[in-house]
C-alpha cells in the first residue's frame, strides 16, 4: 500500500492522532544545530574579511598619506559596507539551500522518508539537492517495499496457520479423531510455510549478495535436459507438451548446478500455470561467447504491458495462482547471484518468452 505523503497526512500505519511529519526528532534537532553552527561560522568569517579589508585599507591610507582623516573614514566605511552587500548576496545564494538541505536531512533521519529539497542554488548546491533526492527515494521505495513485504507474507501465513487451527480445533472438539489421514493435512500446511520461508531466505541471500553458492564444472545441457523430462508428466497432464532444443555439446560452466536448476524449474512452473490445455513450453538453450542463454518459451496467455514492469515483484502472482508469487523474485536473485541476469524478452497474448542468461 502506498504511502501518504500529502501534508498532515502520515503513512497508513501512522497513528491517526499523532503529528506528521514528527517534529522534534533527534535527527533533525542534530541536522538543526549543524545548520546553525554553519550558519554562525559563515557570518563570523564575513565579520572577519570585513575588518581585515578595513584595516588594510586605513593602514595603507596612512602609510602612503594619500587622503585626509575624513578620508580614510569614508574608505573604511565604503569597504566594510561593500564586504556587507557581498556578504549578503553570497549569503543568501548559498544558505537556502544549505538551510533547505539541513532541514530535509533531519526529517528524513528522523523517518520521514518523503522529505525533498528544491534543486536550487549555484556551483554543487544542485547536484547534492538531485543527489539527496535520489537518496530519500530510495529510502522511501526501499521502506514501503519492506512494509508490503510484511503485509503479504502474513497475508500467505495466514490461510496456512488457519487450516492448522481449524484442523487441531475440530480434534479437540471430537469432531475429528486426530488419526494419520488428518494429520497429513497438517503436514501438508506446515510444508507450504516452510517453502515459503526458506524461499524468502533465498531471495533475501541472494538480493544481499550474500547467498553461498557451490559452483563446479556443470554441463548445462544435461541440466536441462533432466528438467524437461521431470516436468513431462506435469504437462501431460494438462494436456500440454514440454520440449527442449539444444546444442549437442557446450562447454561445462562454473555454476551451482542446484540454483541454476532451481532459477530454470521456477521460469517453468509458471509457463505451464499460464498455460491453456493444450499448450507447449520449449526451453532453449543457446550457448554464446560470454555465456549461457536458457529461453522458456510458452504458448500461454502472455504478460500484459502495464504488469511487465511487477513481476518480479515480490508476491505478485495472478489471483487465481496457486503459488506464493516468488518465483520470479527467485530466479532472478539466483541469476544474478552467478553474474547473470533474467528478463522478459517477449510477451504477447499468444506466449511469453522469459530469458535466463549466466555468464562464463
Amino acid at each position: 500500500m502506498p504511502m501518504r505523503n500529502h501534508h498532515g497526512h502520515g503513512p497508513h500505519w501512522w497513528p491517526e492522532d499523532a503529528e506528521w511529519p514528527p517534529q522534534g526528532g533527534p535527527g533533525r534537532q542534530a541536522w538543526s544545530m549543524f545548520g546553525k553552527k554553519m550558519f554562525f561560522g559563515v557570518v563570523l568569517f564575513f565579520i572577519v574579511m570585513t575588518a581585515l579589508i578595513a584595516v588594510l585599507g586605513f593602514v595603507v591610507a596612512t602609510v602612503f598619506g594619500i587622503i585626509s582623516a575624513l578620508g580614510r573614514l569614508l574608505l573604511v566605511g565604503l569597504g566594510t559596507l561593500f564586504v556587507i552587500s557581498v556578504m549578503r548576496r553570497v549569503l543568501g545564494r548559498t544558505w537556502r539551500p544549505v538551510q533547505g538541505l539541513v532541514d530535509a536531512a533531519g526529517r528524513l533521519s528522523d523517518g520521514d522518508y518523503s522529505a525533498r529539497v528544491d534543486v536550487v542554488g549555484a556551483g554543487g548546491a544542485k547536484p547534492v539537492a538531485r543527489s539527496f533526492n535520489t537518496l530519500a527515494e530510495r529510502l522511501e521505495h526501499a521502506d514501503e517495499q519492506r512494509r508490503n513485504l510484511m503485509s503479504d507474507l502474513s497475508h500467505e501465513l495466514r490461510t496456512p496457520l488457519s487450516v492448522i487451527r481449524g484442523e487441531i480445533e475440530a480434534v479437540i472438539d471430537g469432531v475429528r479423531d486426530g488419526g494419520p489421514e488428518h494429520m497429513e493435512s497438517l503436514l501438508d500446511e506446515v510444508e507450504i510455510m516452510e517453502r515459503l520461508i526458506e524461499d524468502l531466505r533465498v531471495l533475501a541471500l541472494s538480493e544481499a549478495g550474500k547467498l553461498p553458492l557451490q559452483t563446479e564444472p556443470t554441463d548445462v545441457v544435461a541440466l536441462a535436459g533432466e528438467l524437461v523430462d521431470s516436468y513431462r508428466n506435469n504437462a501431460a497432464g494438462n494436456g500440454a507438451t514440454i520440449t527442449l532444443e539444444a546444442p549437442d555439446h557446450i562447454p561445462h560452466l562454473e555454476v551451482d548446478s542446484v540454483r541454476v536448476r532451481q532459477a530454470l524449474s521456477n521460469l517453468v512452473v509458471n509457463s505451464l500455470r499460464a498455460m491453456p490445455h493444450g499448450g507447449s513450453v520449449r526451453v532453449v538453450v543457446i550457448a554464446e561467447p560470454e555465456g549461457v542463454v536458457f529461453d522458456v518459451i510458452d504458448t500461454g496467455i502472455g504478460i500484459a504491458a502495464d504488469e511487465l514492469d511487477l513481476i518480479f515483484e515480490r508476491f505478485t502472482k495472478a489471483s487465481d495462482s496457486p503459488g506464493s508469487g516468488l518465483g520470479l523474485s527467485i530466479a532472478r536473485g539466483l541469476a544474478r547471484a552467478h553474474g547473470g541476469d533474467l528478463s522478459v524478452v517477449e510477451s504477447s497474448p499468444n506466449g511469453t518468452t522469459v530469458r535466463l542468461w549466466i555468464p562464463r
